[in-house]
């Protein structure tokens, strides 16, 4: 479980204690106890399987495929795929693929409800930058309508293995993939992926010689 599932958790049942200690009426307790038992299961981080063939790119987070578009960037063509993650899935990112950080870039921004293709530039966002394997990948963690926190662990030259637990984001949000074009995509709207285990896409064997 994530640290912020204990803090949250921990602090409802010590209200909810409180509040039976000094009403002596137990009803009191049953929402504090509620809203713990939720930051409990919310925080929740499974162990996942994560696959080690070359050339595949996993999810960054639980959800579900809302989009899977070719966009125009700086840098040139890149297919976009885009993970909505409501308030039901796991919030834990975890990198794409193995390699260094070679850009993380904070961007303030609106709050968007995360299904609304405008939040992918206008949203609060962390963009991070992953070259690995001889190609580079792109993902994005989105703030949503309710997400009011990107949390990121990570710094531009660290190292990440595939897979690698990489921060969250608090409540319902949004996780994008940007892939050089050449890359064959393995999922379709509304296919569910789970962050580090799912393939999202394989490259081609030329590129991650």
């Amino acid at each position: 479980m994530v640290r912020d599932g204990y803090i949250y958790g921990l602090s409802l049942l010590l209200v909810a204690g409180l509040l039976v200690w000094f009403t002596r009426n137990p009803a009191w307790g049953i929402a504090p106890v509620l809203l713990a038992a939720f930051f409990l299961w919310f925080f929740r981080d499974p162990q996942r399987t994560v696959p080690a063939d070359p050339g595949l790119v996993v999810s960054p987070g639980d959800g579900v495929v809302t989009e899977t578009v070719t966009i125009s960037t700086p840098e040139g063509p890149r297919q976009r795929i885009s993970v909505f993650l409501s308030v039901f899935n796991v919030h834990v990112n975890r990198s794409p693929i193995a390699g260094v950080l070679t850009r993380v870039h904070y961007q303030k921004g609106q709050y968007l409800n995360a299904m609304n293709p405008a939040s992918a530039d206008r949203n609060e966002q962390n963009a991070v930058t992953v070259r690995g394997e001889g190609y580079e990948v792109t993902f994005k963690q989105i703030a949503g309508l309710l997400a009011r926190r990107i949390v990121f662990t990570l710094r531009e030259g660290d190292s990440v293995a595939r897979g690698q637990r990489v921060g969250l984001i608090k409540f319902g949000s949004r996780v994008d993939v940007l892939l050089p074009p050449q890359a064959s995509l393995c999922v379709k709207v509304g296919d569910k992926v789970k962050g580090g285990a799912s393939v999202l896409a394989v490259m081609p064997a030329e590129e991650t010689a």
